[in-house]
C-alpha cells in the first residue's frame, strides 16, 4: 500500500529519522496558515509547496515550488490544488492534487555546502534479505544513475539473524563520503531508518534525497513508503492511511468484495481462482491472439456473490470484448462455480460480450451441463487449449 510523503515522514519521525518538517493543507488559506507555523516554529522565511500524489517525479511535472513570502505561498498553493499534475509515473492522464504539503526551507546557508544521496531499504527477493541501496547521486532519477554510472550506486545485504549491524551503518556513511558531525549523523539516521523499515513491515522506503545541511544534520527531504497490504492486520494505525483516491476505482472496488485485481490495457476480461492460474490463463489469452484486461482472482471459494462482484468489475471496462472464466475446482466445486456464473448472468441481465467458462476438476461434467443446458450465451469448455480456441473464436466474429 503506498501512502504519501506527509504520511510517511510521519512514521519515519516516529522512529527517530529526522525528516524535513511540514505541515499539510487543503487550501491555499491553510497552506499560508501553515507557512506561518512553520515561521514561529522553525525559523523557516522559505517554505516548499510540494504536491501530495503517489507518484514521484513532482518536481518535474510543477508539482514542487519554492516561496519566498506569504503571497507566494498563497499563489503556489492556488496553483498546485486542484492541478492534473502529470509525472513520468503518472502517466499521460496524471493525477488529480487535493492536497498539499507545506515545508520547510532546508537548503539554508552555513560553514558547509549540502550534498544530497539517495537511500532506500527493500526486500531482494532473489537472495531472501534486505538490502540497503545507497548513492552519492540523490535527487535524481535512480534509474538514470544506474544506467550512465553504475559505479556510484551501492548495495549493502542485510543478514535477517542478526539484523543492520554497526559497521555496516558506518560502511555505508564512509562510502557516501560524510565525515566528522555528519558521518555520526548519517550513521544515526541509516540506523534508524532500516529500524523504522522492519518495524512497520514495509516493502520499501526510498528516500530522495536525503540531505546533509550546510550544519551537517542528515534530513529527509522526500518520502516514498510502501507498505506491505498482506501484513497491515498488525499496522491498524497505518491501514486508515490508505488514500483510495489516488487508487483505481476498479481496484479498490474489487479489494472491497475481497476479490484481488489488477486492471490492464487488454480486451480479454479475466476470472480465475488462483494467482498462478489466474497468470497462466494471461499467457493463454496472448497465445489466443488477444490482450489481458485485467488480473483477476476470486480465491478458493468463488461463489455467485463473488462472481457477480467480479463480472460487475470487469464489465466496467469498456474495451473488454470477450470474459474468459478459468475455475479449476479443488476446494470449491465446479458445478458450484457454474450455478454462479448462471445466477450472476440472470440477475445482472443482458451481458454485452461474450462469455467462454472453462471449469476443470471436482464435477466439471456436471458444470459443463449446466452451462449447456442454462440457456445462456455462455461458451463451456474443459480443456485449456479449448477455451483458447473459443477466445480466438469469439473476439476474430
Amino acid at each position: 500500500m503506498n501512502i504519501h510523503e506527509y504520511q510517511g515522514k510521519q512514521i519515519l519521525k516516529s522512529f527517530g529519522v529526522n525528516v524535513q518538517e511540514g505541515i499539510v493543507a487543503d487550501t491555499p488559506e491553510q497552506a499560508v496558515e501553515a507557512a506561518k507555523q512553520l515561521k514561529i516554529n522553525y525559523n523557516s522565511d522559505w517554505v516548499v509547496i510540494k504536491a501530495q500524489i503517489h507518484a514521484g517525479g513532482r518536481g518535474k511535472g510543477g508539482g514542487v515550488k519554492l516561496a519566498k513570502n506569504l503571497e507566494e505561498v498563497k499563489q503556489r498553493a492556488t496553483d498546485i490544488i486542484g492541478m492534473q499534475l502529470v509525472t513520468p509515473q503518472t502517466g499521460p492522464e496524471g493525477k488529480l492534487v487535493s492536497k498539499i504539503l507545506v515545508a520547510q526551507d532546508v537548503y539554508y546557508p552555513g560553514a558547509s555546502e549540502t550534498k544530497e544521496y539517495y537511500i532506500s531499504v527493500l526486500l531482494d527477493r532473489a537472495k531472501g534479505r534486505n538490502i540497503i541501496m545507497y548513492s552519492t547521486e540523490g535527487g535524481m532519477d535512480i534509474e538514470e544513475v544506474a544506467e550512465h554510472t553504475p559505479h556510484l550506486i551501492f548495495k549493502e545485504e542485510i543478514d535477517p539473524k542478526v539484523g543492520l549491524q554497526g559497521f555496516q551503518a558506518r560502511k555505508i556513511a564512509f562510502n557516501l563520503g560524510v565525515s566528522g558531525a555528519a558521518h555520526k549523523e548519517m550513521v544515526k539516521f541509516v540506523t534508524a531508518l532500516y529500524k523504522a523499515y522492519e518495524a512497520t513491515d514495509s516493502s520499501m522506503f526510498e528516500i530522495n534525497p536525503v540531505l546533509k545541511t550546510s550544519d551537517d544534520k542528515v534530513i529527509a527531504v522526500d518520502a516514498k513508503v510502501n507498505l506491505d497490504e498482506n501484513a497491515l492486520f498488525r499496522h491498524a494505525d497505518y491501514a486508515a492511511m490508505r488514500d483510495v483516491t489516488e487508487e483505481d476505482p476498479m481496484e479498490v472496488e474489487a479489494s472491497a468484495s475481497n476479490l484481488n485485481f489488477v486492471n490492464l490495457d487488454g480486451n480479454v476480461g479475466c476470472m480465475v481462482n488462483g494467482a498462478g492460474l489466474a497468470m497462466a490463463t494471461m499467457d493463454i489469452i496472448k497465445l489466443a491472439g488477444g490482450e489481458p484486461a485485467n488480473f483477476l482472482d476470486v480465491g478458493g471459494t468463488a461463489n455467485a456473490q463473488t462472481v457477480k462482484a467480479a463480472f460487475n468489475i470487469i464489465l466496467k471496462d469498456p474495451n473488454v470484448k470477450a470474459i474468459l472464466i478459468n475455475i479449476f475446482g479443488g476446494i470449491v466445486r465446479c458445478d458450484r462455480v457454474a450455478q454462479g456464473v448462471i445466477d450472476a448472468y440472470q440477475e445482472i441481465g443482458n451481458i454485452p460480450v461474450p462469455i467462454i467458462c472453462r471449469l476443470q476438476g471436482t464435477n466439471a461434467e456436471e458444470a459443463k451441463k449446466l452451462i449447456d443446458e442454462s440457456g445462456l450465451k455462455v461458451y463451456s469448455a474443459i480443456a485449456l487449449k479449448e477455451a483458447a480456441d473459443l477466445v480466438t473464436k469469439v473476439l476474430a466474429n
